[in-house]
């Protein structure tokens, strides 16, 4: 029989931390995707006001009508989810530009 050899616990080099350029443009670009889906819903809201459903049936109004509210609502969920992240970033973006430089990662 063979005896097994130890292993060298040898640790891996862990990932180098994010840094401050990497939050700050990834602020920029969650900003610039909230200013267009901001842009988006504005002009989905301005055109279903110009443009209301004239159906005979009122179920087919109501569909429509359903449509409009799921498609006008959407677009502010992503309005809203982008500009939360982007905040969060910037916000972590400021945190690691006064971080203390010695601080040990556990």
């Amino acid at each position: 029989m063979t005896d097994p050899t130890p292993t060298d616990s040898v640790e891996e080099p862990r990932d180098p931390r994010k840094g401050p350029l990497s939050f700050l443009s990834g602020a920029l670009t969650a900003g610039f995707l909230a200013w267009l889906a901001l842009g988006l819903s504005r002009r989905m809201v301005v055109y279903f006001a110009v443009h209301p459903p004239h159906y005979s049936s009122p179920i087919a109004t109501n569909i429509a009508v359903t449509l409009k509210t799921l498609l006008v609502g959407l677009s502010f969920i992503a309005t809203f989810s982008t500009s939360f992240v982007a905040l969060g970033l910037t916000l972590v973006f400021l945190r690691s530009l006064f971080a203390n430089k010695d601080q040990n990662p556990a």
